[in-house]
């Protein structure tokens, strides 16, 4: 046997290692967990280098702090862990696109029609009179957990109903709107908030709850900035700003198209 002795499986390893480091990397990228993932990768290259040169006090003590530091990095980062697993599991989520009920989805073009137009409406009109407003719109996730932290509704979608939510007096104002299967779900609803360096600082907390769910989960949000009436839509942890109405109604078309 040579030192560099390596079958087609080690290669297959290889790429597969890289390649869910790669993916790792683009999920974390500009956020606080991107310096924590480069400290651990040091630390494991620099773990095997003293393996590999026999240094056995040295890895002795290594070997101890592992063992412990799965744990503590468990224990330290559990919330990092918790919404990661979440967005996992919401982005690849099989089970509905392969399940029973999918069969007898009505596949009629009219149906997206019939919760955009007054959303679209909704959004030129606190566009208008700088109404600040965050809407969240699911997709194959019907985000349970965040829809039980606000005030259920599972009304129809109407404009004069937005309007009610978001209007400044009212108590639910501050919080966010989640529309599933057709229906606004809930009012007054708490996300996530994301951590990512690359956000405008410009930008306030609704602009960053809006991106932080998209970053957890794979819904679609919508916000109307209070200070300058410009809206936004943030999907897949990335935003797009100062969009038009005519854009916003493009922009939700296609991503309905996309999950057909």
């Amino acid at each position: 046997m040579t030192f560099l002795d390596i079958r087609f499986i080690d290669i297959i390893d290889i790429v597969l290692v890289a390649y869910l480091m790669f993916k790792l990397y683009k999920l974390i990228k500009g956020t606080v967990a991107l310096n924590i993932f480069i400290g651990i990768f040091v630390f494991i290259v620099l773990w095997l280098m003293i393996k590999a040169l026999n240094m056995q006090l040295s890895a002795t003590i290594l070997d101890n702090f592992v063992n412990v530091g799965v744990l503590a990095i468990i224990v330290v980062f559990q919330q990092e862990i918790r919404r990661f697993l979440l967005m996992i599991g919401s982005r690849y989520n099989l089970s509905h696109r392969f399940s029973f009920e999918k069969l007898f989805e009505s596949k009629s073009p009219g149906i997206m029609n019939f919760y955009i137009s007054p959303l679209i409406r909704a959004c030129e009109d606190f566009s208008k009179s700088r109404t600040g407003a965050l809407i969240v719109i699911t997709r194959q996730s019907e985000l349970v957990d965040y829809v039980q932290t606000g005030e259920l509704l599972n009304a129809v979608i109407s404009k004069q109903l937005l309007k009610s939510i978001f209007f400044k007096n009212s108590p639910l104002h501050d919080g966010a709107v989640i529309i599933s299967q057709s229906k606004i779900k809930a009012a007054g609803c708490i996300l996530p908030v994301s951590q990512n360096m690359e956000l405008p600082k410009h930008l306030g907390l609704r602009h960053r709850a809006a991106m932080g769910i998209t970053e957890a989960t794979d819904a679609t949000t919508i916000v109307v900035s209070e200070e300058t009436g410009r809206i936004s839509l943030f999907r897949n942890g990335r935003g797009e700003y100062n969009l038009s109405s005519d854009e916003l109604e493009k922009r939700l078309s296609e991503g309905d198209e996309r999950d057909k």
